[in-house]
């Protein structure tokens, strides 16, 4: 029996968690994401990368609902996305996500938005909450810069606490969404390296970024998209040193020739 219930655990420990089956997307008559298949499982780091308009992010977008699907699924933890209201609250809570854009609330310190959601949606004890807020805050090198408001803080600073206030909602899988495109080039490094732990300490992350760097140092699985549809994935090593596709080959050529 011992045997048994040890192997459904290590099944249930490195299982899917995040699962896409035939999803497609359209913006009016674009086909942004066409028959994606894609599973994540617990632990892993994916990186999403391909040429502008590819579809990445839209592909990120949908696994927090931000964006409906046209046809296909979406499972997380075995569960559909729900289509509103509280259930898709919690969903937001189980899937942290962190944009281009910081989204703080510009009218909260940095220690209520990292407050804010865990009491709200979590329904977490006020001084606990702060407790977790700071904890979190000191992870990602922000400490210090508790009680200021957003207007306060770098580019950096703003998106590590936007990293940390996903964070604190406890989620199973975080999404980046080019989290480092609208920084300045001495900050993007500061930011990869609080996600570059986050990646080492075992969370479940799917990152659409151009940071090459990352991809290879960071990831288990390298996605590559162009128009709407996944042409390859492969591991890191695999895609930088021998990519399979044309279009892999030709993306390459451009981006790491610069």
């Amino acid at each position: 029996m011992t045997a048994v219930s040890v192997a459904t655990e290590d099944k249930a420990a490195t299982g899917e968690l995040v699962v896409l089956n035939s999803v497609n997307k359209h913006f009016g008559a674009l086909h942004v994401l066409q028959d994606i298949d894609l599973t994540i499982h617990r632990g892993e780091v994916v990186v999403v990368i391909g040429p502008s308009g590819s579809g990445k992010s839209t592909l990120c977008r949908t696994i927090n609902r931000l964006e409906t699907v046209d046809s296909g699924s979406i499972t997380i933890d075995g569960k559909p996305l729900p289509a509103e209201g509280k259930e898709l609250a919690r969903l937001r809570a189980d899937v942290g996500m962190v944009f281009q854009s910081f989204n703080l609330f510009a009218h909260k310190t940095v220690l209520e938005n990292v407050t804010l959601g865990q009491v709200k949606v979590r329904k977490a004890d006020a001084r606990k909450a702060e407790e977790t807020a700071r904890a979190l805050l000191d992870r990602v090198g922000v400490g210090a810069q508790a009680d200021k408001y957003p207007a306060q803080l770098s580019g950096g600073q703003q998106q590590r606490v936007a990293i940390a206030r996903a964070l604190a909602m406890g989620p199973k899988v975080m999404l980046f969404d080019e989290p480092t495109s609208a920084l300045d080039p001495e900050m993007i490094n500061e930011v990869l390296e609080v996600m570059k732990q986050l990646a080492e300490d075992g969370m479940t992350m799917i990152v659409v970024t151009h940071e090459m760097g990352f991809a290879r140092s960071a990831a288990n699985r390298v996605v590559f998209m162009a128009d709407g549809r996944i042409v390859e994935e492969a591991t890191p090593d695999q895609f930088f040193s021998n990519p399979r596709s044309d279009r892999a080959k030709d993306f390459l050529s451009k981006i790491l020739h610069h």
